[in-house]
């Protein structure tokens, strides 16, 4: 069982970003506060043996690839190619924020973590409005591969106390930050075309993203 500690998302305490990040970077799983929900987390290199761990953490396939948490909206053209330009304005005006997008992946995401299709690799990317996700994600060097802190076909943690047991006993290291001010899962948008097509409704409604993509 790793160690659960408290961590504030507004004003994290750089001991505690140095922890996670430390942990990250020697092939750990990490359970962290975001904006919208908990979610469990591994540094996307090359061959982390905690890729494959959260899978079995969450019981659940390797069908369907990781999103990835990065650290400000110019890795959007970073990490993604051929980027429309409504999905750069989604970005400059709902990044940080609860907005996953799916893009065509750039020749910098390892193939393990792009999800393969006829018209290229894509990769889902957000930013999120955390303070210390983010502080972490440039800490460790990399974008982080998660996904949300619960077992397949279980409720999304929304504070520290949600989180499933067996998770926090299998997780190298838990951030504790208390009720997350969303509480709702991110909305995933499809930007690999050019139109704007929402793939799940979460925090944002449709008229909000809209609105930004104008």
């Amino acid at each position: 069982m790793g160690a659960v500690i408290p961590a504030n998302q507004t004003s994290p305490d750089p001991q505690v970003v140095a922890r996670a990040a430390e942990v990250l970077r020697g092939g750990g799983v990490v359970a962290l506060p975001t904006d919208s929900v908990y979610g469990l987390c591994c540094a996307a290199t090359p061959d982390n043996p905690a890729h494959a761990r959260i899978f079995d953490l969450k019981r659940r396939d390797r069908a369907q690839t990781l999103p990835w948490f990065v650290a400000d909206p110019a890795d959007l053209a970073r990490y993604g190619r051929d980027v429309p330009e409504w999905a750069l304005r989604l970005a400059e005006r709902l990044w940080p924020g609860a907005l996953t997008m799916v893009v065509r992946a750039s020749d910098e995401v390892p193939p393990e973590y792009a999800q393969p299709s006829d018209d290229g690799a894509t990769i889902a990317l957000r930013v999120p409005d955390s303070e210390l996700d983010r502080q972490v994600v440039r800490a460790v060097g990399t974008p982080l591969a998660q996904t949300s802190a619960n077992t397949h076909g279980s409720p999304a943690a929304t504070s520290g106390s949600e989180l499933e047991e067996a998770l926090v006993e299998e997780c190298d290291l838990v951030l504790d930050g208390g009720r997350t001010p969303v509480g709702v899962a991110s909305t995933i948008v499809d930007a690999t075309g050019p139109e704007l097509r929402v793939l799940r409704l979460g925090a944002l409604n449709e008229e909000e993203l809209l609105q930004a993509a104008r």
